[in-house]
């Protein structure tokens, strides 16, 4: 039994993970809090290209249930298999749930917004942040599988600023336009016109 949980301290948090897309390399990191972010990867000992990225903030009605309130899940699926074409880049799976305000609060928003708010005044009727999220312990993740210049796949421009002022150069922003429709389209042009994420009216 010793040996067995000598074993155990000794196993790090990395290893393959075969998906429908391909082949990742997962690894988990955990903040100050506590709380535990993926990196998905493939190719990032090439040197000779600056990787594909992609921060996606856990989604559970997005990424599990197909939820088409938001674009998440195909957001997620379109990135993953991207980053299997180019061969080079990695997801940073983040546990920040609902732009960081967590799920049940998101669940509270979406019953607002079943009765007519927004997104973003959904949040702050419940005293909320509209996006409470930080890129900090994104940089340091990258900067920890050696990584420090980006072609970030991204609508949003606080993601970019993030990262920037966090250590980690943006080579190049790459647009992720996926996944929408009838359902979350007025979702969307909340995120552009109040929110300004990078998103054409019609796509």
């Amino acid at each position: 039994m010793k040996q067995q949980n000598t074993l155990a301290e000794d196993v790090q948090s990395d290893a393959m993970l075969p998906t429908e897309h391909g082949n990742f390399r997962i690894r988990v990191f955990t903040d100050s809090s506590g709380a535990e972010h993926a990196m998905l990867s493939i190719g990032l000992d090439d040197s000779t290209h600056t990787p594909l990225v992609r921060i996606h903030s856990e989604c559970l009605t997005g990424d599990a249930f197909g939820s088409l309130k938001c674009d998440c899940g195909p957001q997620l699926k379109a990135s993953m298999a991207r980053i299997q074409e180019e061969g080079y880049g990695a997801i940073l799976y983040m546990r920040q749930e609902g732009r960081g305000i967590g799920l049940e609060a998101k669940i509270q928003a979406y019953a607002l917004q079943d009765i007519g708010f927004d997104t973003l005044d959904a949040n702050l009727a419940l005293n909320l942040p509209a996006d409470g999220r930080e890129y900090d312990f994104c940089a340091f993740m990258l900067k920890e599988v050696g990584v420090e210049a980006v072609r970030l796949m991204t609508n949003n421009p606080l993601k970019i600023e993030g990262l920037r002022s966090n250590g980690i150069h943006v080579e190049k922003r790459v647009a992720h336009i996926t996944g929408r429709c009838k359902t979350n389209n007025h979702y969307l042009s909340t995120k552009a016109k109040r929110m300004g994420h990078l998103i054409p009216e019609n796509v």
